[in-house]
């Protein structure tokens, strides 16, 4: 029984205690007045008054019942309605409610959290003052939208991916009175299946390279070889242009070691490293080099994990070297550390930063922007955040400039 229903029987039962009690005084104003019927007819006025009362009491009765229905109604509406919101708010999934001029009406905690929303008052605002294209596009077209997946940046500039559904909000009369829009953050998802297609690719890569690094070491070593005898035996005149061969063969040699390090199977040899420590001694050979003397470097303390200490030098190493070359004139390198779940480090740097169009590539070997680069320093990096069952990912460096790399491990890495 709902609350509507035992308020219209309360004011019926108000409504018949009023009607019979005017009858009655009706009835015995009429027997005063008559002594000749008093006389005649009184047990039937006793009668009346006794039926009244009774009634009266029967009817106080139920009306303290229908005041206990009303009270059991109004408990188990508000249950329920404690019940919806405490659903509402605690679905995975975002939810935002829209009246029929696109006005937020209802928006649930998860919603605010993966867009990023820090407003208190949003019910009542327009959905164009809060949200972002293309969502607000997407509403204002009125159209019903099915698992569509969508690029988005919320208000704090963070690009995510979301897989949303938009359709019309209907009443119990199945009239339209708005739009709901659900939707879920599938930013890790998207990361997760770039990083296997970039794996895939790098394996594939990586075969090519080691058959290309063999068949090149062969004559970079007879090179080598002849150059050296030339230059003991060479006159003066010769030896500069000797020289330049010599430090082209070195490049080269280099470059086919990048080849083979690529290229080379990654084999684990795990066991307790301090990242701080590693950290820091790669921090000390970039600050021993005179060009990068105008670099200010802030480290957080990081921990002690369960890995392969090579690997992780060559990783910071190519990392830090990457930042320190975008900062030609100078800059901020950043190391931050979060833990729990997974172990997160960002290095961040305010050099010239990576254009969007081309961050997708820069995993990829043999891809560099650089005059002398060889291309497989990022690709490196990638294999062994990988190999140590994580991910790596690039954004935008610090206060908005620069570029940050951001390396996440399993939390099980973590030595305790």
């Amino acid at each position: 029984m709902n609350q509507d229903t035992v308020t219209i029987i309360t004011l019926f039962s108000i409504c018949t205690i009023l009607f019979f009690s005017c009858i009655i005084k009706i009835v015995v104003g009429y027997y005063r007045k008559r002594p000749e019927i008093q006389k005649y007819d009184a047990g039937h006025v006793g009668f009346v008054v006794d039926t009244f009362h009774t009634l009266v009491s029967r009817l106080k009765e139920k009306e303290r019942e229908l005041e206990m229905l009303k009270k059991n109604a109004e408990e188990k509406a508000s249950t329920i309605e404690i019940y919806n919101e405490n659903i509402f708010q605690s679905v995975p999934s975002g939810v935002i409610s829209f009246d029929c001029e696109s006005r937020i009406t209802r928006i649930n905690s998860t919603a605010a959290k993966i867009l990023g929303l820090k407003e208190s008052n949003i019910a009542g605002r327009r959905h164009n003052e809060i949200l972002n294209s293309p969502i607000t596009d997407i509403i204002e077209s009125k159209k019903t939208v099915e698992r569509a997946e969508i690029s988005y940046t919320t208000q704090t500039s963070k690009r995510i991916w979301l897989g949303l559904t938009i359709s019309p909000l209907k009443d119990s009369s199945n009239n339209i009175i708005g739009q709901i829009l659900v939707f879920t953050d599938l930013t890790e998802l998207k990361a997760f299946q770039s990083q296997m297609e970039l794996r895939e690719r790098l394996s594939s890569l990586g075969e090519m390279s080691a058959g290309i690094s063999h068949e090149l070491r062969n004559p970079m070593a007879v090179i080598s070889g002849y150059t050296k005898i030339l230059s003991k035996k060479a006159d003066n005149s010769l030896m500069p242009a000797i020289d330049s061969i010599t430090r082209e063969v070195a490049v080269m040699d280099r470059i086919i070691a990048d080849f083979l390090s690529f290229a080379r199977p990654t084999e684990l040899i795990p066991y307790d490293v301090d990242l701080d420590e590693l950290a820091t001694s790669c921090i000390k050979a970039i600050k021993d080099r005179d060009e990068y003397g105008n670099i200010s470097i802030r480290a957080d303390k990081l921990p002690v994990i369960k890995g392969d200490e090579i690997q992780m030098r060559q990783l910071f190493s190519n990392l830090f070297q990457n930042a320190v070359e975008a900062m030609p004139e100078g800059g901020s390198l950043n190391i931050g550390v979060s833990t729990g779940d997974s172990l997160v480090i960002s290095i961040s740097d305010t050099g010239h930063g990576i254009p969007d169009n081309i961050r997708d590539k820069i995993f990829l070997p043999f891809y560099t922007t650089k005059e002398r680069g060889t291309g497989l320093g990022l690709s490196i990096a990638h294999k062994i955040v990988v190999s140590h069952g994580g991910i790596i990912d690039v954004g935008v460096g610090i206060r908005d400039k620069g570029t940050t790399f951001t390396l996440k491990f399993p939390g099980e890495i973590i030595v305790d």
